[in-house]
């Protein structure tokens, strides 16, 4: 509803790239959805993003291009910023604020959402379990997505993050083993590309449609082009179309965001037009609550169907993973996934850095009832042994091979047939597939080195033949 019509000739006092500054003279709130109209009579959205007693804020979220004070202007809304949502909105492209641009038609209204997301009460929080397939050995096999978990990729410039990204968002599932069986349940995807180039959207874009899982998927596509206020808002209403798809329609939901740090980036530019003191490395002082009020919107309710899983994705500035962006994230997420520019160049694809990556809710989504009785084991006894030959690996570059033990070079074998075999991949691998990867490589081993498996695992892994 509108509540006021203000004339901007004599109100506004400049116009700074998207932001625009007036004198307050009507009763507005903080984050107000409103509309600047401009003498062309063309219509811009916007909010109120700051404001006191006498002055107030609005930042644009379109192109201020041609916009002058003389002839504008504002109305505000009785309301927050809303997500129209409805029923049909999976096989659908949008813009970074929610606007249709498939060319097809709009969505029929079904419930009107605040881009911000509803207040929760963690005590109606579930804890997060159950298993996530994404095809990613590295990742399904020792650093498990859990249901309702929030695990980032910390990625660097020119690794292969978006074909990963696009990679899981195609052939992700949800997978519960029940009685030996695999059931399926009602599953979605909500894909985000935030300050993406052209050619990288419609990459996006172009591998989902032929895939034929865009009809599973509720596109963003927030460009490069487009302006910083409106990348701020971008994962806001990816993560509101996924909150409808887990919280209204029952579905579970896995968001893939990329690129936060381009979302980061743009927080800072906004913070500089306010006039804000900088923070670390000139990132705002409340980068970590801003961080956290959209990593913490996935989880599960008591008493919805649904769940909401987030992998945002983001670019470690000079791969520095104490940079203010993994920093920050790494305190709210539960984990990381570390991508290594070693293994990239030596032409391993997923190069996932398995020592450094963790899932700290892996436990509670495989095991019996969820994948299999032996998977922590093997996982635990695939990173230690990764792990010693990482040490082998070490004192070969000191001493030299012809220094190492018998028992040392068998370690370091199987340290470059675990990142050739195992971590590199030349297709998806369903789980059954990564596990049995991994006991044929720990057949390589002697006896004695398996530390983490019982002896009915070794049993039986070695009357298998480690197929």
């Amino acid at each position: 509803m509108i509540t006021a019509n203000l004339s901007l000739t004599d109100a506004a006092t400049r116009i700074d790239g998207p932001l625009l500054f007036a004198h307050r003279r009507v009763d507005v709130g903080l984050n107000e959805a409103v509309q600047v109209v401009g003498a062309d009579g063309q219509s811009r959205l916007g909010r109120i993003a700051a404001l006191d007693e006498a002055l107030m804020t609005v930042e644009i979220l379109e192109s201020t291009s041609g916009l002058s004070l003389t002839g504008t202007r504002i109305r505000f809304f009785a309301e927050p910023i809303s997500f129209s949502l409805g029923p049909g909105i999976l096989g659908r492209v949008f813009d970074g604020v929610g606007r249709v641009m498939d060319g097809g038609p709009p969505i029929a209204t079904r419930v009107r959402m605040p881009v911000d997301g509803a207040v929760l009460n963690p005590m109606r929080r579930k804890k997060p379990e159950d298993f996530i397939e994404t095809g990613v050995s590295t990742i399904d096999v020792l650093n498990s997505l859990v249901r309702g978990q929030k695990l980032p990729i910390f990625s660097g410039g020119g690794l292969p993050h978006n074909r990963l990204a696009i990679e899981i968002a195609l052939h992700a599932r949800l997978l519960r083993a029940n009685a030996g069986e695999e059931e399926r349940a009602p599953f979605a995807i909500v894909f985000a590309g935030i300050g993406v180039p052209f050619e990288t959207a419609e990459f996006f874009r172009r591998s989902l449609e032929e895939s034929g899982a865009l009809g599973r998927t509720a596109l963003f596509l927030n460009l490069a082009s487009d302006s910083s206020t409106q990348r701020l808002l971008a994962p806001r209403f990816a993560l509101t179309a996924a909150e409808y798809l887990a919280f209204v329609e029952g579905r579970h939901v896995l968001v893939i965001i990329t690129d936060f740090t381009n979302y980061c980036e743009a927080l800072r530019e906004v913070s500089a037009s306010h006039g804000e003191i900088p923070g670390r490395k000139g990132y705002p002082g409340y980068m970590y609550s801003d961080l956290a009020t959209l990593y913490e919107r996935a989880g599960s309710l008591q008493g919805r169907p649904g769940t909401l899983t987030q992998l945002p994705i983001l670019t470690m500035p000079s791969d520095d993973i104490s940079h203010p962006i993994p920093d920050l994230t790494g305190y709210i997420t539960e984990g990381q996934i570390t991508l290594n520019r070693s293994l990239d160049r030596e032409g391993i694809y997923p190069p996932v850095g398995v020592l450094p990556s963790l899932s700290r809710l892996m436990k509670d989504g495989i095991g019996a009832g969820f994948t299999h009785p032996d998977h922590p084991a093997l996982a635990n006894q695939l990173y230690a042994s990764y792990a010693r030959a990482t040490q082998v690996r070490l004192l070969a570059n000191v001493v030299g091979s012809d220094g190492l033990t018998p028992e040392d070079r068998r370690m370091l074998s199987f340290g470059q047939q675990f990142e050739r075999r195992f971590i590199n991949q030349d297709r998806p691998r369903t789980l059954e597939e990564s596990m049995r990867e991994g006991w044929s490589l720990l057949g390589q081993l002697p006896i004695g080195e398996l530390s983490r498996l019982n002896d009915n695992q070794i049993a039986t892994y070695i009357q298998q033949g480690t197929e």
